[in-house]
């Protein structure tokens, strides 16, 4: 893995985990190119399985995980650049989305527009009691473009949805948990400890039936009735005949830990 970046730290504290921080604290860890083209590579790098099995994303600091996308960086772009960096953060986020491990967002502060996004992008949130979202695109003109508002009616429902994008205004990591849009609150210092616990737990279950469970999560939440019930059972069928199956059920009968091979 390539782990010469400018504004990302990565960490593998081991188990099969990887800690990945937004690095750039002195513009609030904004979405830059550079640091776009650097996820999209990071991304890119873990998408085949391996030997990371469960990641933790956060940001630099206990103030802003991430501000968005770089306002100054963007102010004076033409139509065409703008167009073409939306197009590169859009990248990103697919290759986010398509990664083969689950992705945990440990918000340590601030998640605003873009920044927001990437966290409703990822497979949950675990924020710091002093975390705050916002989807803030409504007061620039613009509205959110990386899956920002279809991500929040997933999580907290049409009509919250409508409040949080149409208002623009903030709102706490209680409210999120209350709403469903945070899984757990955490204290700011154990804040990464916590997801990094939870991303262990996750590592040590048998990758091909996380990866299928992902994948039926994500494909049914537009269906219904028995076109999701069908997605759910071929993937379970597709369970069937792998060598982690039997070793889940050999280890359990002998009461042992499970040694996983992927396959």
């Amino acid at each position: 893995m390539n782990e010469a970046f400018e504004t990302l730290l990565v960490d593998n504290p081991g188990d099969g985990v990887l800690v990945v921080t937004l690095n750039r604290p002195d513009a609030g860890n904004s979405l830059s190119t550079q640091m776009a083209q650097e996820l999209l590579a990071l991304w890119r790098d873990l998408a085949e399985p391996g030997a990371t099995r469960a990641i933790v994303l956060t940001g630099a600091g206990d103030k802003i995980f991430c501000a968005g996308a770089d306002l100054k960086e963007r102010d004076g772009m033409t139509d065409a650049q703008w167009a073409d960096q939306h197009l590169l953060f859009e990248t990103m986020r697919d290759a986010l989305v398509a990664l083969p491990v689950p992705v945990i967002c440990a918000v340590n502060g601030a998640a605003y527009g873009g920044g927001c996004e990437v966290a409703l992008n990822c497979d949950f949130i675990y924020a710091a009691e002093t975390a705050r979202f916002a989807l803030p695109e409504v007061k620039l003109g613009i509205m959110p473009g990386l899956g920002g508002a279809p991500n929040l009616v997933r999580a907290a429902g049409e009509r919250r949805a409508r409040e949080i994008l149409l208002t623009g205004e903030p709102f706490t990591a209680a409210q999120g948990l209350a709403w469903g849009v945070v899984n757990r609150v955490c204290g700011s210092s154990g804040l990464v400890a916590e997801a990094v616990e939870a991303a262990r737990r996750i590592a040590a279950n048998a990758p091909l039936s996380v990866r299928n469970i992902r994948r039926v999560v994500s494909e049914t939440a537009v269906l219904t009735g028995a076109e999701a019930i069908a997605v759910e059972l071929e993937a379970y069928n597709q369970l069937t005949p792998t060598d982690d199956r039997r070793e889940g059920v050999a280890a359990w009968g002998e009461k042992r830990k499970p040694e996983w091979k992927g396959r």
